[in-house]
């Protein structure tokens, strides 16, 4: 298989390189792309023999020039470079770039006909509508990288489509999920980023821990399946066993189960139709003893509550949802505002922001990042008046 990977040294980039070096018969690597890490993109580069390898920011061009210095690797930097690497013949392009900043990317794989292994959240958080269009009008073989989305690709029957009542995205509950509510409001970076189950990158564990991912995933299930709003629902499950699940009209409530490791549903994207060996440790049920589920908190987490009302709003509120939570976890991060004031930040946008945004659809990537800019500008004047 021909496969670029967009994200390269990011948490999903990784796994999947990590399956690559595992099969090297199986995969030609095409190119890698990665932010500004021009010493570990060197490094994948040449361990993965990839035929090119870009830096999105252009005064790493030269770090990953001397990185790759006598080796047959060509390099790039820039915006231009990181299409052109996307454009490049390939059988599957791993969307993984964090951010906005992935969303022009991924969409130019999407319009060469790339199949897609997406992880790349804001292409449909921020774009649902406008990135399914593109990926309809080219014929693109759509995946999902997310362990829930994963789990609910493979238990829906796209055949029996009609006879689904309902799919389940489950979460486990994040750090914070027995924590007493005046307690959250002291929580530290430290704490929020220890995640009980999963390993990932520091702004999706801080929205696993306020519960913002899972309001996500739901937008995003929504335009990856052909179901209504009110098909998708969120449980939590502490166990991280369960992944997704769909119920079905004639009672029958399939699910997707395994252990909590991201290189299973990436290497489900990889091998699709079939499936590959991955040394991921096994589901043990007789050892966990218990599976446990119960509804979300959204007083807890009101993160979840605001990203289930802005999908319902449409337009482009999903689009200031994303780019103000991003700067507002940046800004808890660097220690600027309190745990709590993340979705406080958020939902301040949105107000501020809906009436001008909320109703009206973007007709184009341009139009997007022109509302998510607004947006990021709008939660940094928030927070600079706390």
């Amino acid at each position: 298989m021909r496969l670029t990977i967009l994200g390269a040294t990011g948490s999903v980039g990784r796994s999947a390189i990590d399956i690559v070096l595992r099969n090297p018969d199986r995969f030609d690597v095409v190119a890698l792309v990665a932010n500004n890490n021009a010493a570990e993109l060197a490094e994948l580069a040449r361990a993965t023999g990839a035929k090119v390898a870009v830096v999105a920011r252009e005064d790493r061009f030269e770090a990953l020039r001397e990185a790759l210095s006598g080796a047959a690797i060509e390099c790039g930097a820039g915006e231009a470079a990181v299409l052109e690497a996307a454009q490049r013949p390939a059988d599957m392009v791993v969307g993984a770039i964090v951010g906005a900043a992935g969303l022009k990317p991924t969409l130019e794989a999407v319009r060469q006909g790339r199949s897609v292994a997406l992880a790349n959240k804001e292409c449909l958080v921020s774009a649902g509508a406008l990135f399914m269009k593109e990926v309809a009008a080219a014929g693109t073989t759509l995946l999902p990288v997310d362990s829930e989305h994963s789990a609910i690709f493979q238990v829906f029957e796209q055949e029996n489509c009609d006879q689904i009542e309902k799919i389940i995205l489950t979460a486990s509950g994040g750090p914070f999920r027995t924590t007493p509510l005046d307690e959250m409001y002291q929580v530290t970076p430290a704490q929020a980023l220890k995640h009980p189950n999963w390993d990932m990158g520091s702004r999706i564990t801080i929205d696993s821990a306020t519960m913002m991912n899972k309001g996500f995933e739901v937008i995003e299930a929504f335009h990856m399946f052909p179901l209504r709003q009110d098909q998708l629902e969120v449980l939590v499950h502490p166990q991280s066993a369960v992944h997704g699940l769909v119920q079905y009209q004639d009672g029958s409530l399939l699910a997707q189960l395994g252990s909590p490791d991201m290189r299973t549903p990436i290497a489900h994207c990889l091998a699709w139709p079939r499936r590959m060996a991955v040394p991921v440790e096994r589901l043990d049920l007789a050892k966990i003893g218990n599976l446990t589920f119960e509804a979300p908190d959204m007083v807890r987490f009101p993160a979840l509550r605001l990203a289930l009302e802005a999908m319902k709003r449409g337009g482009g509120a999903t689009t200031i949802l994303n780019a103000a939570d991003e700067v507002a976890v940046a800004a808890f991060l660097s220690g600027k505002i309190g745990f709590m004031d993340i979705p406080a930040a958020v939902e301040a946008c949105l107000e501020k922001l809906d009436g001008s945004h909320g109703g009206r659809r973007p007709v184009d990537v341009d139009d997007v990042l022109s509302v998510d800019e607004e947006a990021r500008k709008t939660c940094a004047a928030w927070i600079g008046a706390r």
